[in-house]
């Protein structure tokens, strides 16, 4: 997904220090729900762009909105239709391109929403000796909005909850699961999708929030006591740093509930949508 293939080109003269390929990717796309913040009003057609799952599609269509190099900021209204997926697979393309080690994480962010945790996705980083969480997403009028007191490139660990983290505590019965989620989906059904989700997204395949298979398109009723441990296991193991890498790769491969199929179910606003995954 964060290939750029053909489109590598595009990616030549970008910074190499992070704060600065941060502000390119906030410069290169608007989120969907953020957008009448920055006075935009989005025609239908452009919600389309929400849908383009790989980079390389994605800077196909940035250079159809203007030819100006990337490091140049757009106006709101040239800017690529995205949500958080997208900042932070953009990101992490950016740096895996520079040889930099970095990977989309698929959780709940704290900051959107008092005792609430936000459906959301984050960048991490290799940095020496540990993985760093950047939010892409917070430029500064979004920062300004929510009151945000962290530095967005060095998200804390209490900020940003991986979809494991959250599984983990609501099978604790830490927190209630009614407290994660979007709009008026939420409950231990969505932080499974979260689960698996961030599974698929360390090992590179990196699906929009929407898209459906395996695990995640089972009823909570029919989840026998072999696939809640399977579960409790991909939450333990994402959450290691890298001694359990191994691993992580093995349960996705061998698991055809978790591992991203040919074919994948996608839930739109129109309609659930059956759709053809490269993988």
């Amino acid at each position: 997904m964060t290939n750029p293939r053909e489109e590598a080109g595009m990616f030549t003269d970008l910074p190499r220090d992070i704060p600065a390929l941060r502000d390119v990717v906030q410069g290169l796309m608007v989120h969907d729900f953020w957008a009448p913040r920055y006075g935009l009003t989005l025609p239908p057609d452009r919600e389309q762009e929400l849908q383009i799952r790989p980079v390389s599609e994605k800077l196909k269509r940035i250079r159809e909105l203007t030819d100006q190099p990337l490091i140049e900021p757009r106006p709101p209204e040239k800017r690529l239709v995205g949500i958080c997926r997208d900042f932070s697979v953009m990101l992490c393309a950016m740096l895996r391109h520079q040889g930099v080690p970095a990977r989309a994480r698929c959780g709940f962010a704290r900051y959107f929403e008092p005792n609430h945790f936000e459906d959301h996705w984050v960048c991490e980083c290799w940095q020496g000796e540990r993985w760093v969480m950047v939010d892409p997403q917070l430029d500064a009028l979004q920062r300004d909005r929510l009151g945000i007191s962290f530095d967005p490139l060095d998200v804390p660990d209490d900020q940003f909850l991986t979809g494991g983290k959250a599984w983990e505590m609501c099978r604790a019965g830490k927190v209630n699961p009614d407290a994660f989620g979007i709009f008026d989906m939420h409950g231990l059904g969505l932080v499974r999708g979260s689960v698996i989700h961030d599974l698929a997204s360390l090992n590179k395949m990196e699906l929009l929030p929407w898209d459906s298979w395996g695990l995640i398109e089972r009823d909570e009723k029919e989840l026998s006591k072999t696939d809640m441990a399977l579960l409790d296991q991909v939450a333990a193991i994402t959450q290691v740093d890298n001694s359990r890498f191994d691993e992580l790769q093995s349960v996705y491969q061998n698991n055809e509930c978790l591992r991203v199929p040919p074919v994948i179910r996608s839930y739109l606003k129109t309609g659930v949508q059956t759709v053809k995954i490269e993988t």
